[in-house]
């Protein structure tokens, strides 16, 4: 069953909010993809689509970190390292899941379940005070913690943001530097997953009209955008309560639902 225009515009708001927002856009996606195809997300063909939007999101962030980008490039190789070594259990983790338990990541009842997970993340993070340091002091080692936090996020519902930011705040970062250094792993994390998925669908073949690949990508960024500004507007108030209780109510109603 082919998506039309108006449920990939649907769908392109959603991970533009969700994928920078520590809320998961894996999980609402999912959510998503069941309410649209009356509560069995298996029937939509969104492979292309879902890679497209993730595309116009990685190009939100290529955006809105452009200088933190060209200070990296420009030969900041330990900070090159650090993303790159948090990077690697993710890939450990994910492609394994991807090529032997694909359907886990299709499933509204785990995404529930993890939204709540994230919701207990992100209250205790809440509740933990913040460090001054910036992401280009952190050491090997807890590069490699918020790497396993973001390897433990491929699962649907469990925020990659949430956690991967909640972990740098625990080990003494400064929210905007944890959520500085979470991006700049998700620029890692979101190109690898679209480039195996895009060699995927160029062997199978394109369903969705290009034009409306197009669209969905073009909305996906400009959403991305917004998420990202006002991420980091309500980190520097500290109010990350907001997101613990919509992950907490949001993944107890899809508990519910599933199970009933």
């Amino acid at each position: 069953m082919q998506l039309e225009l108006w449920k990939i515009v649907i769908l392109a708001v959603v991970q533009g909010v969700t994928e920078f927002l520590p809320v998961s856009s894996s999980g609402h996606l999912v959510i998503l993809a069941a309410l649209l195809s009356g509560g069995d997300p298996e029937q939509l063909d969104v492979a292309d689509v879902n890679i497209v939007l993730h595309l116009g999101t990685l190009g939100s962030v290529l955006i809105f970190y452009r200088g933190r980008l060209r200070e990296l490039l420009a030969g900041d190789w330990r900070t090159t390292g650090m993303v790159l070594l948090a990077s690697l259990p993710a890939a450990c983790v994910g492609i394994p899941i991807v090529m032997f338990a694909k359907e886990w990541l299709s499933s509204p009842l785990l995404a529930g379940c993890m939204l709540t997970v994230t919701a207990t993340v992100l209250a205790l993070a809440s509740r933990t005070r913040p460090g001054d340091q910036d992401y280009r002091q952190i050491t090997w080692g807890k590069s490699l913690l918020i790497g396993v936090a973001q390897a433990c996020a491929v699962l649907p519902g469990l925020s990659r943001s949430g956690t991967t930011i909640s972990t740098g705040i625990y080990l003494g970062l400064r929210p905007q530097a944890a959520a500085t250094f979470s991006f700049m792993m998700a620029i890692v994390a979101i190109g690898g997953a679209g480039l195996i998925e895009g060699i995927s669908l160029f062997r199978h073949g394109f369903h969705t009209p290009w034009q409306n690949l197009l669209y969905g990508a073009l909305i996906s960024f400009a959403v991305g955008l917004g998420a990202l500004s006002v991420l980091m507007r309500l980190l520097e108030k500290g109010r990350f309560l907001i997101f613990a209780a919509w992950c907490l109510c949001s993944g107890l109603t899809i508990v519910f639902w599933q199970l009933r």
